[in-house]
């Protein structure tokens, strides 16, 4: 597409200019002056990738209305309701990739609304995520597979025109979405828990916006829309319906599996949480998580169901 060949030529082209600035400020040549006009080329990556740029001022500013609002100290989160404890938003063995309780693992934790957020892919035995081309989608594992609703609730928006980022290797893409989540879904769960569900694949979403969600109904695909280097589901709960400015919650999980990811640490230099000190029915950066929910025969609403504090097991 000429929109990634243009933006592969400015990205490359503005290094030049940016280094003909450099030099002038050493040496005095006309030729270096007009050089230094190609780090203008800035604005083309800028104007063929809004979504990364525009995500980014409408997340500071989210954060600015946020602060505001809370005289700049947020409140301390709630610890999840017993009675509504949610699902994991997938079937089958999952990594977490990014994300976790406290501080030292989180997501992004000077990012309000993504403190608590995760990032899972599939992996194989090696901690590959993917056989095959690099470049292709279908390579992928989780590519395609379905996500489910982590708990009872109504969807409050849908975001689904957006086209896969194109996976350039070595963790470089190019997002070709208006949004940086991508396509997305937004279920309310009560009157301050919202889950978000993103970088869903085109066309994968099978609710609608008003439609009541049932806990474990598949609601769409998993795809690799917005700001996403490669296929994953990222997940986060928050207060409100805003994407922006909101802050995020504690997502704690029932009817799951949780073990250390065997290998998990070649691929990944950061640090671990360590078993002991992750709290019961929360998951972190390198652990492999399982829904273990079976189907029940009788539907219930979320706040008529069994703690999950007895159906969430962790292996050392």
């Amino acid at each position: 597409m000429w929109q990634y060949r243009v933006w592969v030529f400015s990205n490359r082209i503005k290094y030049i200019g940016i280094f003909a600035y450099v030099l002038s400020m050493f040496l005095s040549h006309p030729a270096l002056h007009y050089l230094t006009l190609l780090s203008l080329f800035v604005v083309v990556e800028i104007a063929l990738q809004p979504a990364l740029f525009f995500g980014s001022v409408m997340q500071l500013l989210g954060m600015l209305k946020l602060g505001i609002r809370h005289r700049f100290r947020l409140p301390d989160p709630q610890p999840p309701d017993e009675q509504c404890i949610y699902d994991l938003p997938f079937e089958g063995s999952w990594v977490v990739v990014n994300g976790g309780p406290v501080k030292e693992f989180s997501h992004s934790w000077n990012i309000p609304v993504q403190r608590y957020a995760y990032d899972v892919v599939q992996m194989d035995e090696t901690c590959a995520t993917f056989q095959g081309d690099e470049r292709s989608m279908e390579s992928y594992y989780c590519y395609g597979k379905p996500i489910l609703c982590p708990a009872d609730g109504v969807v409050v928006k849908v975001v689904d025109t957006n086209n896969d980022s194109l996976i350039l290797g070595k963790g470089r893409y190019f997002c070709r979405a208006k949004h940086i989540a991508g396509n997305h879904l937004v279920i309310k769960h009560s009157e301050d828990r919202y889950t978000v569900l993103a970088h869903l694949k085109k066309g994968s979403i099978c609710v609608s916006k008003g439609e009541y969600v049932l806990r474990g109904q598949k609601v769409a695909c998993c795809g690799n829309t917005g700001n996403s280097s490669e296929p994953h589901l990222h997940f986060h709960m928050q207060n409100t319906k805003s994407f922006h400015s909101s802050y995020g919650l504690p997502l704690r999980f029932s009817h799951c599996t949780c073990s250390p990811c065997p290998g998990y640490e070649k691929s990944d230099s950061r640090p671990l949480q360590d078993g002991q000190s992750l709290p019961f029915g929360y998951i972190s950066r390198g652990y492999t998580v399982q829904n273990t929910r079976k189907e029940e025969p009788d539907h219930a609403p979320s706040g008529h169901r069994a703690s999950g504090s007895e159906h969430c097991t962790r292996e050392k």
